[in-house]
């Protein structure tokens, strides 16, 4: 009489289980049910606006607190009529300009970080046609 036979083991699965991953808080809706994330989210673009703001008030009080010096040493009205009426507009401008660019691109990389996405390194570089 042979021996007696042991059974081969056999493995019992079930329904292949998948893991899926519990949907995470958003930071749109950390920012909009204001948790403590998303006051942080906020609280950064206010910083980085602040910090424009305030860079771009600095360059433009150093030229007005000089003006007046300026003025007093010429004591020539038609200059300083010259300089406030003409001279200071394309400071102005330029000082706005570089005010709404900076505000814009704040918002832009704040929307990033909302989103998730990353920062972009440095200027787009496009190559020539590659050499056969």
């Amino acid at each position: 009489m042979p021996a007696e036979q042991v059974p081969r083991r056999e493995i019992v699965t079930g329904e292949p289980r998948t893991v899926r991953r519990l949907p995470g808080r958003r930071a749109p809706s950390e920012i909009h049910e204001q948790t403590t994330l998303g006051a942080a989210y906020v609280r950064s673009l206010m910083r980085s606006q602040l910090r424009t703001g305030l860079a771009a008030f600095a360059v433009l009080v150093l030229p007005v607190t000089t003006l007046p010096l300026f003025f007093g040493a010429l004591r020539n009205a038609t200059v300083v009529w010259a300089v406030l009426g003409v001279g200071c507009y394309p400071f102005l401008v330029l000082i706005a300009w570089a005010y709404v660019r900076r505000a814009e691109r704040n918002e832009r990389d704040f929307v990033r970080l909302v989103r998730g996405a990353e920062r972009p390194r440095g200027p787009a570089r496009t190559r020539g046609p590659a050499a056969p």
